[in-house]
C-alpha cells in the first residue's frame, strides 16, 4: 500500500489557553511511554463535505481549548518527575491519500506494517518534549472512503479519556457543545502522605521469567481469532452448568484465553505464568471522580498460577481465581496501590511495556466497555 502525505500542519488552540504544568498521578507516570495508535475507517455517504479537513481542523482547535493538555509537551519537574508542559504548542494534522482500496484493510490487522502507515510516526530519538502528544493522519482512499489515523500518548489519559476527546472533538465538528467538559486536575489520586500500602501488590512484582530460557526470542506476529457468538455462549453454558453462578463474559474469555496460551507455548507444569488484566477504577473509587476526569485511571491486576496447574484443572476454576481477584479490588485496595507505587524509588521499573507480558506471562486487555 502507498501513501502519500499531501500536507501536515500542527493545529493550536483557538483560543489562549492556560500555560501550567500538569502534574501527572502514579497512574500516569506508570504507563507505556509511546502513542497508543488506533484507526477508524469510514464509508463514503455521498455528503459534499465528507470528511472535510478544514472543518476538522477548525473543530480541533476549538476542542483543544477544553482539552488544553493534549496541546502540551512532555517535561520534568524540578525532582525529576514526569509532567505535562500545558503550553499550547499544539498537535499534528496529517492528511494523505493513498491509490489503494479501503475495504481490504477493514478488520483485518494481521499486517501490522500497512495499519501503521495510516497513523503518523513519531520520531522518540530527541528530547521528550520534541513531540506532539497527540497526532493525527486523515488518509483518502481511491473508493472514496477515509481512515482517521489516531495516536496519543499514554501519558496523557487511558481510553475512556482519549474517547472522550474524540467523541468531544466529533460533536464539536457538528457544530455541538461537548457533552462533558473534561476535568484537568490529577491530584486526586496523589498518594496519601504518608503513604500507607496496606496489601502486597503482586501486579507490581517482577514477572516471571522461564525456568529455561531460550536463547532468542522468536519473532512476534498479529493474529485475530474471531469468537462468535455460538462459541461464546457455549462457553457461558459450560461454566454456568458446572458452578450454578453467572459469571462475565470477560472472565470467561480471560480464563479460556490464559489457559490456551499456556498450552499452545507448550510450558512445562512447574513454570509460572502471570495473568495480566487493566482495572478502570471510575467505577470502584469511593468516592468515585468527577464526570471527565481526563488521565489515566487504570490499575492493574494480576495473579500467577503454575501452567501445569491451569492444564489439569477447569475452565470454571481458572474463572474462580479471576472471580476471586477481582472481587477484592475495591477503593480501599486502589487506593493501597497508589500508596505502593509512591514507595517505589525509580518508578521507571514500574513502566508497562511488551516486556511486561511476554512468555510465559499474559495480558489480556477488553474495550467492550469502551463509547467506540
Amino acid at each position: 500500500m502507498e501513501i502519500t502525505i499531501k500536507e501536515s500542519t500542527i493545529v493550536r488552540p483557538a483560543e489562549e489557553t492556560l500555560r501550567k504544568s500538569l502534574w501527572n498521578s502514579n497512574l500516569d507516570i506508570v504507563m507505556t511511554r509511546y502513542h497508543v495508535p488506533s484507526v477508524y475507517y469510514y464509508k463514503p455517504n455521498g455528503s459534499s463535505d465528507f470528511f472535510d479537513t478544514e472543518k476538522l481542523k477548525e473543530a480541533l482547535s476549538k476542542v483543544l481549548v477544553p482539552f488544553y493538555p493534549v496541546a502540551g509537551r512532555l517535561g520534568f519537574d524540578e525532582n525529576g518527575r514526569l509532567e505535562i508542559l500545558c503550553n499550547g504548542e499544539g498537535v499534528l494534522f496529517v492528511e494523505a491519500e493513498s491509490s489503494s482500496v479501503m475495504d481490504h484493510l477493514v478488520g483485518d490487522f494481521s499486517d501490522d506494517s500497512q495499519v501503521l502507515q495510516l497513523v503518523p510516526k513519531v520520531d522518540y530519538s530527541g528530547e521528550i518534549s520534541s513531540y506532539p502528544l497527540l497526532v493525527l493522519q486523515v488518509t483518502k482512499f481511491k473508493c472514496g472512503g477515509i481512515c482517521l489515523g489516531v495516536g496519543m500518548h499514554h501519558i496523557v489519559g487511558d481510553g475512556a479519556s482519549a474517547l472522550h476527546f474524540m467523541i468531544s472533538w466529533a460533536d464539536t465538528a457538528r457544530g455541538l457543545s461537548p457533552a462533558i467538559v473534561p476535568f484537568i486536575d490529577r491530584t486526586l489520586l496523589r498518594a496519601r502522605d504518608p503513604p500507607m500500602p496496606k496489601f502486597h501488590h503482586v501486579e507490581y512484582d517482577p514477572s516471571p521469567s522461564m525456568n529455561s530460557p531460550s536463547d532468542a526470542l522468536k519473532p512476534s506476529i498479529v493474529s485475530t481469532f474471531k469468537l462468535t457468538v455460538d462459541q461464546l455462549n457455549t462457553l457461558k453454558a459450560k461454566a454456568s452448568a458446572n458452578s450454578g453462578v453467572k459469571h462475565s463474559s470477560f472472565n470467561i474469555l480471560a480464563a479460556h484465553i490464559w489457559r490456551c496460551a499456556s498450552r499452545a507455548r507448550g510450558l512445562p507444569d512447574d513454570q509460572p505464568t502471570k495473568l495480566h488484566f487493566p482495572i478502570d477504577g471510575r467505577s470502584r473509587l469511593n468516592p468515585p471522580l468527577p464526570q471527565g476526569y481526563f488521565g489515566n485511571v487504570i490499575f492493574m491486576a494480576a495473579l500467577i498460577a503454575n501452567a501445569g496447574d491451569l492444564r489439569t484443572e477447569s475452565l470454571v476454576d481458572t474463572m474462580k481465581r479471576i472471580h476471586g481477584r477481582l472481587k477484592e479490588i475495591d477503593d480501599e485496595y486502589l487506593r493501597s496501590a497508589i500508596d505502593y507505587i509512591e514507595k517505589v524509588s525509580d518508578l521507571n521499573t514500574l513502566v508497562r511495556g511488551p516486556h511486561t507480558f511476554r512468555c510465559p506471562n499474559l495480558n489480556v486487555n477488553a474495550w467492550i466497555w469502551l463509547p467506540i
